[in-house]
């Protein structure tokens, strides 16, 4: 049987009734990566194998009325994630030996609940890309076009969900890695207010901004995920609960400098209104507002990330373990070559900007102001989100670029993530779902941000829309 991707409340149905085996799910996911994965290189390693004796295992809890809530599940995890007794190289070279002892909180729970991991997937190398290419073993191709990109950082992530090489992808997002390539694939990707989920066994970039969240077709599999992974652990002290009492007011706010600025390709611009025309026949008001730091948004981002990267990243060095360079002169000789060797250009750069604005004297000047600047951008955002549920935009402001289009340019990479940001510089929980193609048949990306710990009111309205 050849199984294509339903939501997962269906399969579910179709598991529970004997209809189909969750063996037969991964055997068809597994001939699809064989089919496929070769040419768009979303994969890094497929746990096939080991995949298929644990489908045989929930296909007994099944029968025996045991499973839990994710039953034959199949879930990718994006390689920043930390998998017990398995490879985690977060697309660099740096790590190319290490291999968790523990697995990740969000892993973890998705595991408890019998979820079945098939494989490892590729990303930008630490997360810090918006294409895919910085992946320190290739790029990864777009399924519905090969000449593209898949988007950033997860982009591995987001194509093994467009090509069905599986159900649901665990990736994570930073300044919008969730959220671009699911734009750019056509498939939907949330990013949860920072807090709500442990970042327990994610390989850190820039901790006061890291996000890890779900990627599928349906978005009603990733409310599912969402479900098993929120939630205190005990180790991921940024954690919180927090109960809101949410009443709907109907309202929907968009920002006017986005949907008016120069970079916006047409065929979004006239979509993104179609939306909004769909939300208002739905009876939602839906309003024009001005915000002042949208220029402000991308410089914050990325003095902030970068300073947090330069001390992320000072842990990989050689000493303990990952890639450590051969007959070094000594110990300064060996942190050298070793991070040389094994950092790629943009890992490179980006440290080197965030040990400069770390430095004692442009700490005030950059650092310390970007701060200050971070707590405007959110306190105005709060202020737009007491008057209204939701603050929508497009996802991106262009189609999936073409392989190597952006690559010389770092600046013109940075702009690529204008309208995702917002939601990480604030903290906020943000969706991207399919808003239909360009005219040469491109997706393009709807996003909903919402108040602080609303995921499930962004679901709900992502569900009317699509």
């Amino acid at each position: 049987m050849n199984y294509i991707p339903v939501p997962y409340t269906e399969l579910r149905k179709q598991l529970f009734q004997g209809s189909i085996s969750c063996l037969e799910v991964v055997e068809s996911f597994l001939n699809r990566i064989e089919l496929n994965n070769k040419n768009l290189n979303a994969f890094l390693e497929v746990y096939g194998d080991e995949a298929k004796q644990r489908a045989k295992e929930v296909d007994n809890k099944i029968k025996s009325g045991t499973a839990g809530k994710l039953a034959g599940m199949v879930v990718g995890i994006k390689d920043l994630l930390c998998y017990e007794n398995h490879h985690s190289y977060a697309g660099s070279k740096i790590l190319n030996t290490f291999k968790s002892t523990f697995s990740a909180t969000a892993v973890q729970r998705l595991l408890d609940e019998d979820a079945i991991i098939i494989g490892r997937q590729n990303c930008d190398e630490f997360g810090m890309g918006s294409t895919n290419e910085n992946s320190a073993y290739g790029p990864v191709l777009n399924f519905q076009n090969q000449s593209k990109v898949a988007g950033g950082s997860s982009g591995g992530s987001a194509v093994a969900v467009q090509a069905d090489m599986c159900q649901v992808s665990l990736g994570t997002d930073t300044g919008g890695s969730i959220r671009m390539p699911a734009a750019f694939c056509g498939v939907a990707g949330l990013k949860p207010t920072y807090g709500k989920v442990s970042r327990w066994g994610l390989i850190a970039y820039a901790s006061s901004f890291d996000t890890i969240g779900p990627m599928g077709k349906f978005v009603s599999d990733l409310d599912l995920v969402m479900e098993v992974i929120a939630g205190e652990d005990g180790n991921d002290s940024t954690l919180f609960e927090t109960a809101r009492n949410y009443t709907k007011t109907q309202k929907v706010a968009y920002i006017k400098e986005i949907v008016e600025h120069s970079s916006l390709q047409p065929e979004i611009k006239n979509a993104f209104f179609d939306r909004l025309e769909q939300l208002k026949s739905l009876g939602y008001e839906v309003k024009a507002v001005d915000f002042p730091y949208l220029e402000q948004l991308l410089p914050t981002y990325y003095v902030l990330t970068t300073a947090e990267s330069s001390s992320n990243l000072s842990r990989f060095d050689g000493v303990k373990f990952g890639h450590r360079t051969q007959n070094p002169h000594n110990l300064i000789d060996m942190y050298k070559k070793t991070r040389s060797e094994g950092f790629g250009e943009e890992v490179k750069r980006r440290i080197m900007l965030g040990t400069f604005v770390l430095s004692a004297d442009y700490f005030d000047a950059y650092y310390t102001k970007a701060q200050k600047v971070r707590r405007l951008i959110k306190d105005y955002t709060d202020t737009i989100l007491k008057d209204c549920d939701f603050i929508i935009s497009p996802t991106t402001s262009s189609t999936a670029y073409s392989i190597g289009e952006k690559t010389l340019d770092p600046i013109q990479m940075y702009l690529g993530d204008l309208f995702t940001v917002q939601a990480n510089v604030t903290g906020l929980p943000a969706i991207s779902i399919p808003m239909g193609n360009d005219d040469s048949g491109m997706p393009m990306g709807f996003q909903i941000m919402g108040k602080a710990f609303d995921e499930k009111q962004i679901v709900a309205l992502s569900k009317e829309l699509v």
